[in-house]
């Protein structure tokens, strides 16, 4: 296990080789070795539609960790955590997509939105 105190792109080098990484986890480590390098959050966004609250059109992801609260100890496994309980539970207090905020009190009218919007 790495140190805290040890350099963020040392741990992600030392992480992939304990793995025993593919070349795709190869190139994924260097991606996120050159994001914590920079220490500024990674871009984080949807290439396919989704109707989310905390999503918008353009698939920018409003999450704390990718803004105001990022530390350049998070790694790939903890973004996608973070991402997969925002979508469960979105944060209507501060939303993107204000239409998807709005039919999310109700779920019903939601999945109806949904299936009218995504089922060509």
């Amino acid at each position: 296990m790495a140190s805290q105190n040890q350099d963020p792109a040392a741990a992600a080098t030392l992480k992939a080789s304990e793995t025993g990484g593919s070349a795709a986890r190869g190139s994924v480590t260097k991606r996120l070795q050159q994001e914590l390098m920079t220490l500024m959050a990674p871009r984080v966004k949807f290439l396919t539609s989704c109707f989310h609250p905390n999503v918008d059109p353009q698939g920018f992801i409003c999450l704390d960790i990718l803004k105001d609260k990022w530390s350049a100890l998070y790694d790939v496994r903890c973004i996608l955590l973070s991402l997969q309980s925002l979508l469960g539970e979105p944060n209507n207090e501060s939303p993107l997509n204000t239409t998807a905020a709005e039919l999310w009190e109700n779920q019903e009218a939601f999945k109806a939105h949904l299936h009218s919007t995504f089922q060509g």
